[in-house]
């Protein structure tokens, strides 16, 4: 740890927490500086200790490992507070990414915040992240919905709900859902496209792009591994024109979309020069008419 991070520990006679984010596969993915934290804290929190004693041998980690896993997560975060408030530093750890992100730890972080200890992020590997920035997502926003429900009336409930987003959908999924949950997609969205990410960073990594009907014929044998699936969002009906002016309109109050991405889908669907597009995009955006 930093000089000033143990300043600040002697400071406030308590210990530090640190949410510590670790490979999703590929183990060369970790920071130095998630490497020294794990290896200078006093415990590790961990949501599988077989797993993460084997990132441990591999990086000669030699810190002591507490399971930290969802069905034990109020009795284990008190615990962890208590040795919190008596000075010891503790790394929260998953399985694999950043905690917190459909993984344990909001517990722990929550009262671990009631208790007046300030948690220290340790930034890396996501997979929500790592989906993100390779599937060419055009628009700048999304909605992150972790893991659907397993339950099927309410997972095509938890569907309809977010039926009219207009930015893409993105969620985990576990590989023995993944087939019912592509067909209440098909029901409850309508035949979407879509992008299925397997083993993100890993040795057998994947991506299938397809709508979601030719996701369900594509997966009906299974699929193994980790799943990040990204649906894109409802189509709102753009008007049937011509006019420049009127579809910038539309893509500014309707869609809400930046100027750049309405000059990019406008200058592609209509097959015009960029340049004349965003001139005339200027003009939409700044009369705010």
């Amino acid at each position: 740890m930093t000089n000033s991070t143990r300043q600040k520990n002697n400071d406030d006679q308590h210990g530090l927490l640190f949410v510590v984010a670790t490979p999703i596969g590929n183990l060369g993915d970790i920071s130095a500086r998630a490497i020294e934290t794990l290896q200078s804290v006093d415990l590790i929190a961990c949501e599988d200790t077989r797993h993460t004693k084997n990132l441990c041998r591999h990086f000669n980690i030699s810190t002591p490992l507490i399971s930290y896993f969802r069905q034990k997560e109020q009795s284990k975060s008190e615990y962890l507070v208590e040795r919190l408030l008596h000075g010891q530093n503790i790394a929260l750890v998953s399985d694999a990414g950043t905690p917190g992100l459909s993984d344990p730890g909001a517990v722990l972080v929550r009262k671990a915040r009631d208790a007046g200890i300030q948690p220290i992020a340790v930034a890396g590997p996501s997979a929500l992240a790592t989906a993100v920035s390779i599937a060419g997502l055009e628009q700048t926003s999304f909605f992150f919905g972790g893991f659907p429900p397993a339950n099927k009336s309410e997972r095509r409930q938890w569907l309809r709900n977010h039926s009219a987003l207009p930015c893409p959908l993105i969620v985990y999924e576990a590989p023995h859902r993944l087939a019912a949950t592509l067909t209440d997609m098909v029901e409850q969205l309508g035949d979407r496209r879509a992008l299925l990410f397997r083993e993100l960073t890993k040795i057998h990594e994947e991506c299938l792009e397809d709508t979601l009907t030719g996701l369900c014929d594509r997966v009906q044998n299974g699929l193994k591994g980790e799943l990040v699936l990204i649906v894109h969002g409802a189509e709102l009906c753009r008007p049937q024109t011509d006019n420049l002016a009127d579809l910038l309109l539309w893509y500014r109050d309707e869609r809400k979309t930046t100027l750049k991405d309405a000059v990019a889908s406008l200058a592609r669907d209509l097959d015009l020069p960029r340049s004349q597009v965003y001139k005339q995009a200027l003009q939409v955006w700044n009369d705010g008419t």
